[in-house]
């Protein structure tokens, strides 16, 4: 049986819920496409979940959506200028109980690089690429040795157990 489906709780850092980041910036769908770029800009993220006011994910602004910004200005006259336009409608998104390896084959596997974590809808937290990889080296430090790294890595999972990307 694999660590994740035993009966012990998950490793320190092994899921969503332990790595996710919760002080989040977020923007709301009626607010100022400039304003979500300065807002990006100002506090050097690469994109921010964009909520109602029951902080139910809608989208996800991100600097892709800032450079469509760009591109309807000069070529459309810029018909709105609310970042619901321009957001992702569609995000990846995953539980807080997503695992570490699952986490890490979404961001080898789709474009996107960030993945807010919700629960019944609402955005709990957000996992940035950077912070997977800085759970990785966590595991890395605590277990010592790359080799008895690499073997912990490697018994995570069952190759039958592969994490499952659509």
């Amino acid at each position: 049986m694999s660590p994740m489906h035993s009966n012990t709780p998950p490793e320190k850092g092994f899921t969503a819920k332990e790595i996710m980041t919760t002080k989040l910036i977020t923007l709301k769908p009626e607010t100022d496409v400039f304003d979500g770029i300065d807002t990006l800009i100002k506090n050097k993220v690469s994109g921010a979940p964009v909520v109602d006011e029951d902080n139910r994910l809608l989208g996800v602004f991100s600097e892709k959506s800032c450079l469509e910004v760009l591109i309807d200005a000069a070529y459309d006259s810029l018909p709105t200028s609310q970042v619901g336009a321009f957001m992702n409608k569609a995000p990846e998104t995953i539980g807080e109980n997503t695992d570490l390896l699952t986490i890490a084959q979404i961001f080898i596997n789709k474009k996107t690089r960030r993945l807010p974590v919700l629960r019944d809808g609402k955005v709990i937290g957000q996992i940035s690429r950077r912070d997977a990889i800085r759970a990785a080296a966590n595991i890395h430090k605590s277990h010592g040795d790359r080799e008895n790294t690499l073997l912990y890595l490697s018994a995570l999972r069952e190759m039958h157990e592969a994490p499952r990307v659509n």
